[in-house]
């Protein structure tokens, strides 16, 4: 399962208000221009206008539905080929979301913003932060826009590859922790059943143009139709690729853009998801030295002894589920609701929460941590998440192949994040990846980006998914400014630190960077 998400902070119920995590997937090569007969080929996709209207036809679930009620948001179907390379061949539809410019004598233009994933969706995320930005710079001048990258939400078609009961079923199961041989075979069987499903129910030109170097292209006729001669962008986490790919294919093309959560876009996907593995597992000892000065710390008073305590409490979930409502936690889901968790300080104390419970065999909050970390709804449907992610993470890396790779890729893994126990909600991306029918359009490369404005980076230092140096780095690489948030969370701007936000708004608003080694306290 998917490891590395981002989104906006979203209500699970009661003590839930999390920040979800994102995911990395490698920069992709700038477009190729379409053949000279077909040089006016994409005219008709520029020229095309929005028709907007009531948001409530492109909800997927009640997620959506919730998101979409918000007052004042309209949507629309962007009209863009299926595949670029045959521009008047089949098309496909992308869902795009607005809330207009509270002032708009000021408006500056549109503000298109990516939560990241790969998977997540712009619309639902626009929707929920019209609140936060309603008396703010972006509330008040520009167009607040979020848009389903192609194969999400209500873009159509949708990435498919399981249904609702074969995700609940799936995440039920019990395969093992992937390090004996039995439950190695039984992760490399699963993942190609997976990947089987994804190729009969989307379809193999769907899958193999669903991809960040389409997204891109799909974002620059989307600018175009929303009447913007320049992009002005907020991406998180995956969505800072985008970005920086949008910047290298279309680099005349952007205002402004600021990019929290950085992906480092020379990494492999290896070293991606090692390098994650080492963030949650300082995350896991930040959250066990701040348990262990209260009294209740479900991993007790000794941080140092928190991994063995921890270990104890969840090991025997391999073999026995615990309890959880009508439902059971299944030793992965229990995982999974931990690294869930660990993507902001602000989930520890559920965390500790959920951890006390399954001392007494319920494992009912766990599993609702997990429940969020799947976008699963109360009503027990799936967003179309999962299934992106590794259509968009398979496509856009080179894929390890050979079985003695993919296994080094699960040991180097395990070693990075030995808490997790091979439980990790990412584990399976190797062997799914292998198996994948369609091949990459993408590989790691240094983008190059000349003329490009500097971009804003908001890099936070004890981010558990998007490590501190990728940001430092991205900004040096990009000729960009780089503010600096001193918490321990997955990503920063408009989440509450005033700091982060009056930095990145005078930037959005003018253009102006703020100071060298501009440094926000959490």
């Amino acid at each position: 399962m998917p490891f590395r998400r981002c989104r906006l902070p979203a209500v699970l119920g009661l003590l839930l208000c999390l920040l979800i995590a994102c995911t990395p997937v490698r920069v992709v090569p700038r477009p190729q221009p379409p053949p000279v007969s077909d040089v006016h080929a994409l005219d008709r996709f520029y020229e095309q206008k929005l028709s907007w209207g009531n948001c409530a036809p492109y909800a997927t679930g009640q997620q959506s539905q919730d998101a979409f009620r918000t007052p004042g948001v309209e949507c629309a179907r962007l009209t863009v080929p299926l595949d670029y390379a045959k521009p008047r061949g089949d098309t496909i539809t992308v869902g795009v979301l607005r809330h207009k410019a509270a002032d708009p004598a000021d408006r500056l233009g549109s503000l298109v913003l990516n939560p990241g994933g790969p998977g997540g969706s712009g619309m639902e995320a626009a929707a929920r932060l019209v609140p936060t930005v309603a008396d703010n710079a972006i509330g008040l001048r520009f167009d607040l826009v979020g848009f389903d990258p192609r194969g999400v939400g209500a873009s159509e078609p949708r990435v498919h590859c399981l249904t609702d009961a074969e995700r609940d079923a799936e995440r039920a199961a019990q395969p093992g922790d992937g390090t004996t041989p039995a439950s190695a075979a039984a992760w490399t069987a699963q993942a190609r059943d997976f990947a089987a499903k994804c190729a009969q129910r989307t379809g193999a030109a769907m899958l193999a143009n669903v991809g960040t170097r389409d997204v891109v292209k799909d974002l620059d006729v989307l600018r175009a139709a929303l009447g913007d001669d320049k992009l002005s962008y907020l991406g998180y986490s995956y969505g800072t690729q985008i970005g920086y790919s949008y910047a290298e294919a279309f680099p005349t093309r952007v205002r402004a853009m600021v990019l929290d959560g950085a992906i480092d876009p020379t990494e492999d996907e290896s070293d991606s998801l090692v390098g994650q593995g080492e963030g949650f597992s300082r995350a896991f000892g930040l959250f066990a030295a701040e348990c262990a000065k209260h009294s209740g710390c479900a991993v007790g008073q000794d941080p140092a002894r928190a991994v063995q305590t921890f270990e104890n409490l969840t090991k025997p979930l391999l073999t026995h589920a615990a309890r959880a409502g009508t439902r059971s936690l299944s030793y992965g889901d229990g995982m999974t609701g931990v690294v869930e968790a660990m993507y902001s300080q602000q989930s520890w104390p559920t965390l500790n929460a959920a951890l006390n419970l399954l001392k007494s065999g319920d494992g009912s909050l766990l599993l609702q941590l997990a429940d969020s970390y799947y976008e699963r709804g109360p009503d027990g449907r799936y967003s179309s998440l999962q299934d992106a992610y590794y259509a968009v993470r398979c496509v856009d890396n080179p894929r390890v192949q050979d079985p003695a790779g993919v296994t080094e890729v699960h040991d180097r893994m395990l070693a990075a994040a030995p808490f997790l126990g091979g439980g990790r909600p990412d584990e399976g991306e190797p062997d799914v990846c292998a198996s994948w029918p369609v091949p990459s359009t993408s590989q790691p490369h240094r983008p190059f980006l000349p003329g490009v404005p500097p971009p804003l980076v908001i890099s936070t230092r004890n981010d558990p998914a998007t490590p501190y140096q990728a940001g430092v780095d991205l900004a040096a690489e990009m000729g960009g400014g780089l503010v600096t948030y001193e918490g321990a969370q997955h990503t920063a701007f408009l989440h509450g630190n005033q700091c982060v936000d009056v930095n990145a708004l005078a930037y959005l608003v003018d253009g102006t960077l703020p100071p060298p080694n501009t440094s926000c306290p959490a």
